[in-house]
């Protein structure tokens, strides 16, 4: 945030599981994170299986509400037949899925619940699927990734019955017009929200900003809106995204608390460090200590490899030369 930030990921594996190894959770590391957050900001969390995030529920749902985390979480489910579930060694049932969705969706209202699909599993039956169907049906995920299965070598599953290509193609393609059939944000038309503004859309004609439920919200291309949280009227809605236009008499807050790093500079490097180039000095970081060192560069230029410093190429071709006569004398003695 120091350096401009507005938006912070947290990305893993698997988020959820975060800190079983070093005696905490991750309730716990999001309250101590959400204190650093200043007003203006978000905090996106990342993908995480049901079997962690069952153990926090309760907690879970209070960070998700709080005005500085989106209200938006990545549950992968795959598959809604157990057998299936199984056979993909996932350790949870669909029973669980469902426990955390709708437990999430009571507590958290408005939540955007993203998830993965596998189509055609091997073993996975015409029921199985129609099971999967069923599902999205219910849900109506606003945000459906869709993988056909493809058998890596080497890996239990490509050893198992495959199911032909065909009909692996045609399942993909009825789950993917299931859920192109429904517009998650229809409803949406004429609200008003609040957004933060972070990226250029792809066609360079709009920016993208995201409301608290991380739903995707375009905007007017104004520089002066990039990096800040406004005020939109929703007046358009399609399938992946929504259009808002600004109110002009709304507050608008500004996230970063000093000015963004420009494109090129890198992150994590002091005021200090950045002015050593210009001011003739090396700054060199001390593993115990915070204070940076000043060295000459003319001293730093001094401190050469061996080969790197006058007539150091003959002495390495020297000592070179020494190790191979011993090896020699070794090999034939």
């Amino acid at each position: 945030f120091t350096e401009g930030v507005c938006e912070i990921w947290l990305t893993s594996e698997d988020t959820g599981a975060y800190g079983r190894d070093i005696g905490t959770d991750l309730p716990t590391l999001l309250w101590k994170l959400v204190e650093a957050i200043p007003e203006g900001a978000m905090l996106r969390l990342g993908m995480t299986n049901p079997p962690y995030i069952l153990e926090h529920l309760e907690e879970m749902a209070k960070i998700l509400n709080h005005p500085r985390v989106y209200a938006f979480l990545h549950i992968p489910v795959q598959s809604a037949s157990d057998s299936v579930l199984m056979d993909m060694k996932r350790e949870y049932c669909v029973a669980d899925f469902k426990q955390v969705v709708d437990f999430l969706k009571e507590k958290v209202p408005g939540i955007t619940i993203a998830t993965d699909i596998i189509c055609g599993f091997p073993g996975e039956t015409d029921e199985d699927f129609q099971e999967t169907m069923k599902l999205v049906e219910h849900y109506r995920f606003p945000s459906l990734f869709i993988n056909q299965f493809y058998p890596r070598p080497g890996t239990p599953a490509a050893k198992m019955h495959q199911i032909p290509a065909a009909v692996k193609k045609q399942r993909t393609k009825d789950l993917s017009q299931l859920f192109h059939s429904y517009n998650p944000y229809d409803h949406k038309v004429g609200e008003r929200q609040r957004v933060l503004v972070t990226e250029e859309s792809f066609d360079s004609n709009y920016y993208v900003a995201h409301n608290p439920f991380y739903e995707q919200v375009l905007v007017p291309k104004d520089p002066l809106l990039m990096g800040k949280m406004v005020e939109v009227n929703i007046y358009e809605a399609g399938k992946h995204f929504m259009k808002g236009q600004p109110v002009s008499d709304a507050r608008v807050y500004t996230a970063s608390i000093t000015r963004p790093l420009a494109k090129g500079e890198v992150s994590g490097l002091t005021e200090e460090f950045r002015r050593a180039p210009q001011n003739g000095t090396n700054w060199k970081a001390q593993p115990s200590a915070e204070i940076p060192v000043k060295t000459p560069l003319s001293s730093w230029m001094a401190l050469q490899l061996p080969w790197q410093q006058e007539g150091g190429g003959l002495k390495i071709l020297s000592v070179s030369l020494a190790l191979l006569a011993v090896l020699v004398m070794f090999y034939y003695g």
